[in-house]
This record gives structure tokens, sequence and C-alpha cells, in this order.
């Protein structure tokens, strides 16, 4: 399925500016989190030895769906999600328990989820997630496509 119609149903409940704007700080978070949470779930022996944990595992997961949407947007996830795995696995090693991270991913998600909800309401439509999930993989998107948009780079 080609992503640009995901994309415009996304838009379609995320007009109003200051929704914009929450999105622009609470979903980068909001995905942040997730991987931390997942980062923190400890994982079999196999797993580590071969230097992957379950939010390296979501996050493979995940570019396995941009890529079905679109070469270029799963390029550009790729690169943010990297940035965020990369800043867990450095709080990792520089000595963050699982513990810490989910106390942290899990303050931080609450936060941002309120600021989301907080946003729909003013712009006085639903989260799209709630009519369908894989509109939480989308929102990630979504914003990379005003960059890519900002930079000339086509993602069809």
């Amino acid at each position: 399925m080609p992503i640009q119609p995901l994309l415009d149903e996304y838009a379609e409940s995320h007009k109003n500016a200051t929704n914009k704007l929450i999105h622009w700080i609470c979903v980068p978070v909001i995905t942040f989190t997730v991987v931390g949470l997942f980062w923190a779930i400890p994982c079999p022996v196999f797993l580590d030895n071969w230097g992957l944990n379950w939010g390296i595992l979501f996050l493979l997961s995940a570019m396995v769906y941009y890529f079905s949407l679109s070469t270029t947007i799963a390029i550009g996830m790729a690169l943010f999600t990297s940035l965020l795995g990369g800043i867990w696995w450095y709080m990792e090693k520089a000595g963050c328990s699982k513990q810490d991270i989910v106390i942290l991913s899990l303050l931080l998600f609450i936060i941002a989820w309120i600021g989301q909800f907080v946003g729909h309401k003013i712009e006085g439509k639903k989260p799209s997630f709630l009519k369908d999930v894989q509109f939480l993989l989308i929102g990630p998107a979504w914003l990379l496509s005003f960059i890519y948009k900002k930079l000339n780079i086509t993602y069809q």
C-alpha cells in the first residue's frame, strides 16, 4: 500500500496549528519511550550474544512496515529510530538500569500522551489510532513527510 493515503487520512485529524505543534513534541517522545520500554524487557541470552534486545527487534519490525509503504520514508525512519536506539544504548552503557529506563519511559510516555489528548481536545477530533492501530506508526512518518517536503525529497 502506498503511504500517501495513510498520511492524508492521518492529517484529517491534525489540522489545528496547536495540535500539530503538540504532535511535533509528543510523537517523537512517545516513539522514544516505546523503544525504551521494549529496550528494558529482559531478553534471552542468545539475543544478547548477538547484540540484540527487544527494543532493537521492535525497531527492525517497524522498519519492515515502513519499507512496505515507502523506501524513502523507511530510510528516514531508520535514521531517526537509530538515534533513539543509540540514546537508550548509551544510557544503558552509562549505568542506567532497566528499572531506570522503565521509570523514565513511563513518565515521559504518560506526559506525552496527556499532551496528545490535549491536542486532540483542541482539534475536536479523536486520535487516528483509535480507528486503526497502524496510525501509531504513521504519526512519526507524517512528521517526517513535512521534513521531506521542506527538503524537496519525494517519498512515494
